[in-house]
């Protein structure tokens, strides 16, 4: 349960980084697409003697209270939604939950702020700095220097964010390095792609499509930003559909509907006939029997193990407890050495580690580990580290021994297995033949874990509707960051003499193109950043498919053309004057 309760924890805190991202972005492309519409006007204002840092002074102070107010608005809708989630958790949680403080609203207004300044003021800043000269020379006002700096320390204060809210240096790093590398190497694809495209333009269809591929090339940069912002706000998308679907369902096979329900324990070594006879009465496959015997780890490397000298409470608990030990030549279902070998049939004394246990004892392959059996000691050195899959509510072990280690001490046998419910006569037979047996129901535990389990993803998935909004918020930004070009071009092509239905397929091509790019590499970018955070963070076994990239391709393909069209259809039906006019 507690596993459960620490995957929704970074499933909800993977829902949040991906929102911060996607809004970094929105801010970006958006703030981009203001300061282009306002270069002519700055310069005017700078020719009527406004100084730099009074324009400067008048943009920021107008983002800051518009982002102030949007915060505020933000932050107390997410405050108001923990009142929902509390709700889908009451089965869950016996208890009523306390009332959330504001403190969360003030981190949301922090974060919407330093989001708002860190990628809004680097293209202010160009505002600020535009020169005179531009009422004249229209290509004037290009990046400057310090506009660079502070690009850099928005992108800083984006680290800081995802490093604060993951509070997992592992997850932070994926989710951070995997978006980086992905505008990386979303930006140098698309260049390579969409520069293919409007050159092989001279082979393609005739008329208005061969000008759309050649749009493409022609505003390389701008086509670049939004193939890659277009990729990034997809990649999230299908982060938040497909790759997520596939994560909340393996996650939720971890405790699979015919996991074991019953545990056996105090089975002696002369009734492990009998006790197989039973099941194979009641016609169900006869369990594994598994020595375990009661030991005290004593010294570590000759050093006598301590409980006070461990600060973690749990590791303390652990010192101070015996161990259920076990020896055997076979490693059981559920077992992966992941290092060093597995004894196997050797008869030199060697030990096999939990992973777990290796790290939370600093306990490495060639340790000599001693414990306490009745009175006896009997010490080994530690030969592999296993990984186990203790969802999997099958008998497992710390430590296990080669065979001949533990032989001679006192040990019962232990199993588990599953009980169907019309089956549920076979426990009243097996404890009235064998009235030693213990058999413990954890039936209840079960029900209860994949209760909470469906809970906890129905909350993971609502509060990924939130990140899915801010995606498409980042579409809509991306479609519109060239939409001033694309009004200009399609002005100029219709007062030179172009139809309507060349214009259509100019526009369709170039949308079809831009969409199928951007959603390929972002399925590809979906599939390699959910693999990393399934392996690396989530700690469970997930292997992407095509579906990802054919998905992203055609999403992206009728994402872009639809939204795209939505945005250009009426510049259509308007008169070429009227654009130019109002483009200045």
């Amino acid at each position: 349960m507690s596993d459960a309760l620490d995957q929704a924890q970074r499933f909800l805190r993977l829902a949040a980084l991906l929102a911060v991202i996607l809004a970094a972005v929105a801010v970006g492309l958006s703030s981009r697409r203001f300061m282009q519409r306002h270069l002519d006007g700055c310069a005017v204002m700078r020719c009527l003697g406004a100084g730099q840092a009074q324009v400067l002074r008048l943009f920021v102070g107008e983002f800051l209270l518009f982002g102030l107010i949007a915060a505020l608005a933000g932050s107390a809708l997410g405050w108001l939604t923990q009142f929902v989630l509390a709700g889908i958790l009451a089965e869950v949680v016996a208890t009523s939950l306390p009332t959330p403080s504001l403190l969360p609203l003030a981190h949301g207004v922090a974060v919407g702020l330093v989001l708002l300044v860190g990628f809004a003021l680097p293209q202010l800043l160009r505002l600020g700095a535009v020169p005179t000269l531009r009422v004249l020379r229209r290509e004037l006002g290009g990046v400057e220097p310090v506009s660079g700096a502070a690009w850099l320390a928005g992108a800083a204060a984006l680290l800081a964010i995802i490093f604060w809210i993951a509070a997992d240096l592992r997850l932070g790093l994926m989710v951070a390095g995997g978006f980086g590398v992905a505008l990386g190497v979303f930006a140098l694809a698309a260049r390579l792609v969409l520069g293919l495209a409007a050159r092989l333009r001279a082979g393609g269809p005739a008329g208005g499509w061969r000008y759309g591929l050649a749009a493409l090339g022609r505003r390389m940069g701008g086509s670049v930003i939004q193939a890659t912002a277009l990729g990034v706000g997809l990649t999230a998308l299908l982060l938040l559909t497909l790759i997520r679907s596939d994560l909340l369902d393996t996650w939720r096979q971890t405790a699979p509907p015919d996991a074991p329900n019953r545990f056996v324990i105090n089975i002696q070594p002369d009734q492990q006939e009998g006790v197989r006879g039973v099941f194979r009465a009641a016609g169900m496959a006869e369990p594994e029997l598994l020595p375990m015997i009661r030991g005290r780890m004593t010294t570590i490397n000759g050093q006598a193990v301590d409980p006070e000298a461990f600060e973690d409470r749990r590791t303390r608990r652990l010192a101070e407890r015996e161990f259920n030990l076990s020896y055997g030549s076979r490693l059981s279902g559920g077992n992966q050495v992941v290092a060093g070998q597995w004894h196997g049939e050797a008869q030199t004394p060697q030990f096999s580690v939990e992973e777990g246990l290796a790290r939370t004892f600093s306990l490495k392959l060639g340790d000599v580990v001693a414990f306490e059996i009745a009175g006896q000691t009997v010490e080994a050195p530690i030969t592999s580290v296993r990984k186990l899959d203790w969802d999997s509510m099958r008998v497992n072990f710390f430590f296990i021994a080669s065979p001949g280690v533990l032989d001679g001490h006192p040990a019962s046998l232990i199993t588990s297995f599953h009980l169907p419910p019309e089956q549920h006569a076979l426990t009243a037979r097996l404890v009235g033949e064998f009235p030693n047996l213990s058999v413990i129901d954890i039936a209840a535990v079960l029900a209860q874990v994949q209760a909470m389990m469906d809970k906890l993803v129905l909350v993971v998935q609502f509060v990924f509707g939130f990140s899915l909004a801010a995606g498409l918020v980042v579409l809509y930004a991306a479609l519109q960051a060239t939409h001033d070009e694309r009004e200009y071009e399609l002005a100029m092509l219709r007062t030179l003499g172009a139809r309507n239905r060349q214009v259509r397929h100019a526009l369709l091509a170039e949308f079809l193109v831009l969409g199928a790019v951007a959603g390929v590499l972002a399925g590809i970018g979906a599939s390699a950043i959910g693999w990393v955070l399934a392996d690396q963070v989530f700690r469970m076994d997930y292997l992407p498919g095509l579906l990802p990239v054919a998905s992203g391709a055609l999403l992206g393909a009728l994402g872009v053309l639809a939204g795209g069209w939505l945005g250009v259809r009426r510049l259509l039906a308007r008169p070429p004057l009227a654009s130019l006019r109002a483009l200045g």
